[in-house]
């Protein structure tokens, strides 16, 4: 007999080495390393069958069938629904809420008429049921306490349902490979599985992800690459508020996002998300800023936060939450340089209100001014909001979607408006500032 071969793989990216390896040479990680078998087998060769191609104007296209979840907020961000034949991966931190949204969804399909089956691999019937009571789910979803991919894909074939739920699919094995469950084999062999399952029978199919200490998808290139639509929850835990936000969707836009509130019976969509995150801002008080940014095709005004305080350390701290920290490294070599601002002996906190996390530019211009304020100490003007990108050089440049920000800063009784110079020639709206450089936020911070 041929003595059996173990080799080594990376758990995060799946790169594999005939030995151990401390650090990762592909994703750069460290310890991820964990053996597995190693199992040859021979290729037979066979004659190779030429495939006829298809002209792209033979094509009949169909537009695709979607059903509606029940949950305003969860179809907003699948872009209208669930598509027929589609592989949806909802990945989180434990905890986050992944299993309730899920359930809620599951609870409202077959309230509509659709037949869902729920497979839970991690947790016992009787504590899907436990969950089911609390959140008032129906007693029509069908549970399946498995985790072996051979019986859940027979059991889907036979009960035939409109919508298959996995929990978790780190939890499913594969018998007919080695391997533990959850390592790179064993998910990439499973999520085809699922992949084939939905685009042969037509069944929509819904996955649970977990993810990696640094916050991402755990298998990234294994699962995002498979699927249909990525979404990703967001959002501290000890937060109500939870951010649903698609990394990919073949189907939609993959820059809208849900936001839920977490109560004593689920989660629950917030409707109006900028009145919410708004209601507890103080007023008047050095450092704080509003910015209208757009998540998506929806605006939201969240509230940006800074502190500036001397430092005694040799070295002052620059910490950043809900925000990139270069960019606020950035933002103030900016004011130092083009503002004559000076942070060289303070310790500088950065946070976003709520949790969110703003990545476009158009936070610029609204860090600034809640970094000028908390280094100068005044507050700003009264009902005060802000939008732009800051270059290098101190110039400010405008950015997409102005009228849908100041349609939500009216709404929400924010008068005085800040943004970037128009370019071109062009006049800035009415009821606008303009700001063509770092130059001149503080003068606006200090009258």
């Amino acid at each position: 007999m041929a003595k059996p071969r173990t080799g080594w793989r990376c758990q995060q990216c799946g790169y594999g080495a005939p030995k151990w390896l401390g650090r990762c040479p592909d994703c750069g990680e460290f310890g991820t390393f964990v053996e597995e078998a190693v199992t040859s087998a021979s290729v037979a060769v066979s004659r190779v069958v030429v495939a006829k191609p298809i002209r792209l104007g033979d094509v009949v296209s169909t537009n695709a069938s979607r059903t509606a979840t029940g949950i305003p907020e969860l179809d907003r961000v699948l872009g209208g629904g669930l598509v027929r034949g589609s592989l949806v991966l909802l990945a989180g931190e434990p905890g986050i809420g992944k299993s309730t949204l899920l359930l809620q969804a599951a609870a409202s399909l077959s309230s509509g008429g659709s037949s869902v089956l729920y497979v839970c691999g991690e947790e016992s019937a009787e504590q899907v049921k436990l969950r089911a009571e609390r959140i008032g789910a129906a007693d029509g979803i069908m549970l399946l306490p498995e985790v072996d991919a051979a019986v859940i894909e027979a059991t889907a074939l036979a009960e035939r349902p409109d919508i298959l739920i996995i929990d978790s699919v780190q939890t499913m094995v594969d018998s007919s490979l080695d391997g533990v469950a959850g390592s790179v084999g064993q998910v990439r062999a499973c999520a085809a599985r699922l992949m084939h399952l939905a685009k042969s029978e037509g069944m929509t199919v819904l996955v649970v992800g977990h993810v990696t200490k640094e916050g991402t998808v755990a298998g990234p290139r294994v699962l995002e690459h498979t699927v249909d639509a990525v979404l990703s929850f967001e959002g501290d835990r000890d937060h109500v508020f939870r951010i649903v936000r698609a990394a990919k969707n073949r189907f939609g836009s993959v820059s809208e996002i849900g936001v839920f509130e977490m109560g004593e019976r689920g989660l629950v969509g917030v409707a109006n998300p900028s009145a919410v995150l708004l209601a507890d801002r103080a007023v008047d008080v050095p450092g704080s800023c509003v910015l209208a940014t757009v998540e998506g095709t929806r605006p939201l005004l969240v509230e940006v936060q800074a502190l500036v305080t001397p430092s005694y350390l040799q070295m002052p701290r620059r910490l950043a939450v809900g925000v990139d920290n270069a960019r606020v490294l950035q933002m103030l070599a900016v004011l130092e340089r083009r503002a004559g601002l000076v942070f060289g002996q303070h310790d500088v906190y950065v946070s976003v209100a709520g949790g969110v996390k703003i990545a476009e530019p158009a936070v610029d211009l609204a860090l600034a001014l809640a970094l000028t304020s908390a280094r100068l100490d005044r507050a700003l003007p009264a009902g005060t909001i802000a939008f732009g990108e800051v270059g290098l050089t101190g110039e400010l440049r405008s950015v997409r979607h102005t009228q849908p920000r100041l349609a939500e800063a009216a709404r929400m009784g924010l008068d005085r408006v800040f943004l970037a110079a128009p370019s071109g020639g062009s006049k800035a709206p009415a009821g606008t500032r303009s700001i063509s450089s770092v130059r001149e936020i503080p003068g606006i911070v200090g009258s």
